[in-house]
């Protein structure tokens, strides 16, 4: 099993030689997001679909209202 130091080397030598930071950064961001987040599948942590839509329905008058605040 590859480190992650090997893993994120290994993204960089297959990116373009003019990938510039911001580039380079992004792709070891996003690589981070979904290893955390198969990790986080594997560990049950899940919620359903439906779930998440009542979560989201549950928390957005307050976004949108502390959204209108702001304006």
């Amino acid at each position: 099993m590859k480190t992650i130091k090997e893993d994120v080397i290994e993204m960089i030598e297959n990116l373009p030689d003019e990938a510039d930071y911001d580039e380079i950064m992004s792709k070891i961001y996003f690589r981070q997001k979904v290893d955390k987040s198969l990790k986080q599948i594997e560990e049950g942590k899940v919620i359903t679909h439906d779930e998440a839509k009542k979560r989201i329905a549950r928390k957005l008058p307050t976004i949108l209202l502390s959204k209108e605040e702001e304006e």
